[in-house]
């Protein structure tokens, strides 16, 4: 049975994207059979794993509003040993169909999901950066959350929602929701404030954080324009260095 794995931040432009590719390609690497989830309107895990989305993509909006079975619109192998259910930019016209659907509207990709987790070692998620239906699909649909946090201004803003969300989900539709960890993203370990607000994430998640934390670097940034992951881009880089050895400790948490 495959691990579900949400990536999620409300705040955006934390690497939630980039941690999801890397993350899912990462596992594959390792000999983990993986499904990544493009669950953000913006499609950016979808481009930034080599797919080009227009008008015909069958997409998660097909899925959550009931045209298409997930299994349908995955694409398979795009990556060696990872799939892609992709997303599109109808999607954000999801969660107001979702508003309307009174009955089981935060379980529909959960029930989707029974159908193909098994064919699975890990099933990654990109949450939309938001807290709406959408991301309650997600959510409900997981066993973890992991929570890509940025060492810059303003990097604890909107956790505390998202944590709030996170315990009313467990409390009533998910109660075997847990938090799969916290990853620092872009550190720049030349400046205090870094250092700082480290420690600051370290004093309120205490042993979920991750030992490794990814640095800013530019490499990261150029992988996901040309549709590669940061192991094909630059791999003997910092960045997929430190994502390697991130993969390596969720690998290691899951006893996998």
């Amino acid at each position: 049975m495959g691990k579900i794995i949400s990536v999620a931040n409300q705040k955006g432009g934390v690497g939630k994207t980039t941690t999801s590719i890397s993350l899912a390609c990462g596992l594959a690497m390792q000999g983990k059979k993986v499904l990544l989830i493009d669950l953000d309107p913006q499609f950016n895990a979808s481009t930034g794993i080599g797919v080009d989305i227009d008008n015909s993509t069958k997409s998660m909006y097909n899925v959550l509003i009931g045209q298409e079975t997930l299994e349908n619109i995955i694409i398979k192998n795009l990556k060696p040993g990872v799939d892609l259910a992709p997303s599109s930019i109808d999607l954000a016209a999801a969660d107001l169909y979702l508003l309307e659907q009174k009955d089981n509207n935060q379980n529909i990709l959960k029930k989707q999901l029974e159908n193909i987790k098994d064919n699975y070692d890990f099933i990654i998620i990109d949450c939309p950066p938001s807290l709406g239906l959408i991301n309650r699909n997600g959510l409900s649909s997981s066993d973890s959350v992991l929570i890509p946090i940025q060492a810059e201004h303003y990097a604890m803003h909107g956790v505390a929602q998202l944590l709030r969300t996170i315990k009313k989900v467990k409390e009533t539709i998910n109660p075997r929701l847990t938090i799969e960890g916290v990853l620092v993203t872009m550190f720049d370990s030349r400046t205090r404030l870094a250092h700082d607000i480290l420690e600051e994430v370290r004093k309120t998640f205490d042993t979920k954080v991750y030992s490794s934390y990814i640095p800013r670097n530019i490499r990261i940034s150029e992988s996901s324009l040309e549709g590669k992951s940061i192991f094909e881009h630059d791999p003997k880089g910092p960045g997929a260095l430190a994502y390697g050895d991130f993969v390596r400790e969720v690998i290691e948490q899951n006893g996998k």
